[in-house]
């Protein structure tokens, strides 16, 4: 299953940021249980050891979670840390809109999703191959921006991203494939003290209202 349809099946993406590695396996295992199957941890960009730290923790997650979980990385330069990734496990790459990631993604067979702001950045990143376009940050423009791009754009598949929570989840997901969140479902206060159950709890606020959507259409 491509990534398009993946995001189009579970609508959201959790990203995970600023975990260690120790905390990193047991926050995944908490958005899964909450229902989350889509996650994404920023590749590193800081410190000695950047370039070995991201591939470990993507390691780590796929070793703990079910196969039916998805995990990709985020914040990928260049093709050196793409292909990283990959070996260690990650099936997308979401990423600023650079030609060689794009290039060496689309060469190593996993999901392109470059991020993207204004019209002209999501054209240009739509014709290299894009699978679908990270619109980041999202809350800054709030839905009016996005209901504006519908219209001349409305052929390119969107993953708003930046100022999405549950009170306002479900008027995103009307304007777009779906949606990333950040802190607001991965949750750093409940990551740091450990409280996966509440970690638990809060992803379900979030895939409780797409459960909604589906008992809609049937």
């Amino acid at each position: 299953m491509s990534i398009l349809e993946l995001v189009r099946k579970h609508r959201i993406v959790a990203a995970l940021r600023g975990v260690t590695l120790e905390q990193a396996a047991d926050a995944a295992q908490a958005l899964y249980q909450g229902g989350i199957r889509l996650l994404e941890v920023t590749f590193e960009q800081r410190g000695s050891q950047r370039r070995e730290k991201t591939p470990a923790l993507i390691r780590a997650l796929r070793e703990r979670l079910s196969l039916d979980a998805r995990v990709g990385v985020g914040t990928v330069l260049t093709a050196k840390e793409a292909r990283a990734a990959v070996e260690a496990g990650a099936e997308f790459l979401l990423y600023p809109t650079v030609e060689e990631v794009i290039r060496q993604a689309k060469a190593l067979g996993v999901g392109v999703v470059p991020g993207a702001l204004s019209p002209t950045e999501i054209l240009r990143a739509y014709g290299l191959g894009a699978d679908l376009i990270k619109l980041f940050p999202a809350g800054s423009l709030g839905l009016g921006y996005l209901k504006a791009l519908q219209g001349p754009l409305g052929h390119i598949p969107l993953l708003p991203m930046g100022g999405i929570g549950p009170g306002n989840l479900m008027d995103y997901l009307a304007l777009a494939e779906g949606v990333g969140v950040g802190s607001q479902l991965a949750d750093p206060g409940l990551i740091r003290r450990g409280d996966w159950e509440g970690l638990s709890r809060l992803a379900r606020t979030y895939t409780a209202q797409l459960r909604g959507i589906e008992e809609r259409k049937d």
